[in-house]
């Protein structure tokens, strides 16, 4: 069983398992946009040309398992072991899904924060221009954030759109029980966007008051299953809605039945909010990295663990170098537990510092003002001391 010991020693057990991203040779500091694949996830994707290349068209029973399989894992995670879940290739394709199945006609106001990623941001500015009314909520204070959006509900909301992870600056949203609560009480439809907690902070959804709320999100970050693994949580009532973006797959169930042209039939479950033909590789690669996770014994509370020992290592260092804030400074008003999986610097020039690193061989991103430096389990501390250090060097230069 993997210890926190043997990830932060400059011989990190884990980084063994990542030879194909060559881990324990590069700084790759981007992890909160893109881990690293263990080796296994090649396994995954070896599989699923075998069977396809073997059954041809009549992959597709294997393929629904693999499906099957990424959910349970999916359950897991949340703690949820009976819930629904629609999957997609991208969280984009399941939130459009659930906007239109919103009663957007009678209700035509969704209230969400301007802080949500770029997923939800652009897309609802788009319906913006079409006459749906959106509210955004200012984020700061975050520690008041989801009790100023549930007071921004009313009679004509049809949905409240936040996260629980901020994607610029790390800090995780609390109240969001409260918020279900109001929104349930009012039957307004309340949507989580997980996408930037899970794989860095336990998201139970009966302990966090979110049984009744749907959670988007998916594996391309902390979970590191890759593109097209991501996932909309529907809560039970779902199955009385009737989603207007729609794929043929919704019906799978039901092709062989009578066909009605005046009524669409939809499947009962996650498929009832299913898109359409898709290329299953990805689920393969998917649920091969979810049994490395389980045989290393990387549970959610564990990986917390590291995660929280990683971004005080690093904030640490951080604060260490003493550098000029109005070039590089962070937020030290925010406790470490109120952090997510990565330590964003506000910068007066982010790109540019992104930039500068990577020519020194250190990756990390950037969002508007904030560079941010994503650490993951098989980096040693040696190496997020050098990546950290290394920005010194070049604010120096």
């Amino acid at each position: 069983m993997t210890t926190l010991d043997d990830l932060r020693a400059d011989a990190n057990s884990l980084a063994a398992h990542y030879t194909r991203f060559a881990v324990a040779d590069r700084l790759l500091l981007s992890g909160h946009s893109h881990q690293a694949w263990p080796d296994v996830a090649e396994e995954g994707l070896l599989e699923s040309f075998a069977d396809a290349a073997r059954d041809v068209d009549a992959k597709w029973e294997r393929a629904f398992a693999k499906a099957d399989q990424l959910r349970a894992g999916f359950r897991l995670l949340l703690g949820d072991p009976h819930g629904e879940y629609a999957l997609g290739a991208s969280t984009h394709d399941l939130v459009l899904r659930f906007l239109s199945a919103m009663e957007l006609p009678r209700r035509p106001r969704l209230v969400t924060t301007d802080g949500e990623f770029h997923t939800l941001r652009r897309q609802l500015a788009r319906l913006e221009e079409e006459g749906v009314e959106i509210v955004r909520v200012p984020l700061e204070p975050v520690t008041t954030l989801a009790e100023r959006v549930a007071g921004e509900v009313d009679g004509n909301t049809a949905a409240v759109l936040v996260s629980a992870v901020l994607f610029e600056t790390s800090r995780l949203v609390p109240g969001l029980a409260h918020l279900a609560d109001v929104c349930r009480g009012r039957s307004i439809e309340l949507l989580v966007d997980a996408y930037h907690a899970l794989g860095v902070v336990p998201f139970a959804l009966h302990d966090l008051g979110l049984t009744n709320a749907w959670v988007l999100g998916g594996g391309y970050k902390y979970l590191q299953l890759g593109e097209g693994n991501c996932f909309l949580r529907l809560p039970a009532h779902a199955q009385e809605l009737r989603p207007v973006i729609t794929g043929w797959y919704a019906e799978f169930g039901a092709l062989a039945d009578e066909r009605h042209p005046d009524q669409v039939p939809y499947a009962i479950g996650g498929d009832r909010f299913a898109g359409a033909t898709y290329d299953p590789a990805s689920h393969y690669r998917g649920v091969r990295v979810q049994r490395f996770f389980a045989e290393q014994g990387l549970t959610p509370e564990f990986l917390r663990q590291v995660s929280q020992h990683q971004v005080g290592l690093l904030a640490s260092v951080f604060d260490s170098l003493g550098l000029p804030e109005d070039l590089v400074t962070r937020d030290r008003s925010v406790e470490l537990e109120r952090l997510g999986g990565f330590l964003s610097l506000r910068c007066a020039d982010a790109a540019g510092l992104q930039a500068a690193l990577a020519v020194e061989g250190v990756r990390t991103d950037s969002r508007g003002p904030y560079l941010r430096f994503g650490p993951a389990p098989y980096l040693s501390d040696t190496q997020l001391e050098t990546a950290m250090s290394t920005l010194a060097k070049v604010i120096t230069a």
